[in-house]
């Protein structure tokens, strides 16, 4: 089977949970190929909780989910050694984020010295208590949610924090017809009850490696660089992109190649995922704000500016 396929399999699954949200189920997905992680921000009872489980089931794989709270201490989330008195030895206890799949629920709820916890675990694929290193499961993949920071109660995450996630996405309110045929699917059971595993963990281990091979021509990777040099030395911007960012967009780039059945990265792809990319990792200028600009419309200003290359196909001789 194809690895499109394969993909195509997933997204199908998770839409019979996630009902008439295609494209975030594919950004996503995107996220999960090219071993990021995703920040999804929406207010409450869209279904962002849903969307993660039916990832977790859709993969057959290992999931925790930590619901965030202002009380909620970093070894809550990372794990913490406890003396045995038995064995008269200090003993690991692992925390949720030990899991192929994590929940990170409403992180904007808890204090930056928790939120700071996950750092290290989305950045390089470990933690460190008490000064030992203990790796994660692979594949690890979090997906945390929020509320919208301008509700009471929360904390606004630091920028550190935001560019560490590859992308941010929101789910918004259903159509009347998407919204009737939530209801309709409901009305029994809840589908996520009999949502069942199309691939495993190995197969999406495999497909992973599959995105890194994928070919990104040099034009493209020009076009790239300039978008993200645009956003920097920008009158509207205050904070522009970093070199981070660039990275995020190339494996990104890759992820839907993949899954549109490519081998290579088009122009088209950038442009596709420039927005839930790179809008997360801007600091607008107070003229922007002012201006009621969004990062989105800059973004799209800056775009529209760029010139897009002809890509060409590597071409392997015989």
């Amino acid at each position: 089977m194809r690895s499109a396929e394969k993909v195509e399999m997933v997204i199908a699954n998770i839409e019979r949970v996630v009902v008439g949200k295609r494209q975030e189920v594919e950004l996503s997905l995107v996220a999960l190929l090219a071993g990021g992680h995703v920040l999804l921000e929406d207010v409450p009872g869209v279904g962002k909780t849903m969307m993660v489980k039916a990832i977790a089931k859709s993969l057959g794989a290992n999931f925790k989910r930590i619901q965030f709270t202002p009380d909620l201490l970093p070894s809550d989330v990372t794990g913490v050694s406890i003396y045995n008195q038995k064995t008269q030895e200090f003993e690991f206890k692992q925390g949720p984020i030990m899991s192929n799949i994590v929940l990170a629920d409403e992180i904007n709820r808890t204090s930056p010295k928790t939120q700071s916890a996950l750092l290290e675990a989305l950045e390089e694929g470990n933690v460190t208590i008490d000064g030992e290193t203990h790796q994660l499961q692979q594949p690890f993949f979090v997906m945390a949610t929020q509320n919208p920071i301008e509700y009471a109660g929360t904390f606004p995450l630091p920028e550190a924090q935001l560019d560490r996630f590859l992308l941010k996405i929101k789910l918004g309110y259903p159509t009347l017809q998407d919204e009737l045929e939530v209801l309709n699917r409901l009305e029994n059971q809840h589908p996520i009850d009999q949502l069942e595993s199309v691939i495993d963990t190995t197969e999406l281990l495999t497909l992973r490696e599959q995105v890194a091979a994928i070919f990104v021509d040099q034009d493209i990777k020009n076009y790239l660089v300039q978008i993200i040099h645009q956003t920097r030395g920008n009158d509207l911007i205050e904070l522009g992109v970093s070199p981070r960012g660039s990275i995020a967009l190339m494996k990104a780039a890759k992820a839907l190649a993949l899954l549109n059945g490519r081998e290579y990265v088009l122009p088209d792809d950038i442009k596709r995922l420039a927005v839930p990319v790179l809008a997360h990792r801007m600091t607008l200028s107070t003229q922007a704000r002012m201006s009621n600009l969004s990062a989105r419309e800059i973004i799209q200003q800056i775009l529209s500016r760029v010139e897009v290359p002809v890509s060409r196909r590597r071409v392997t001789s015989t």
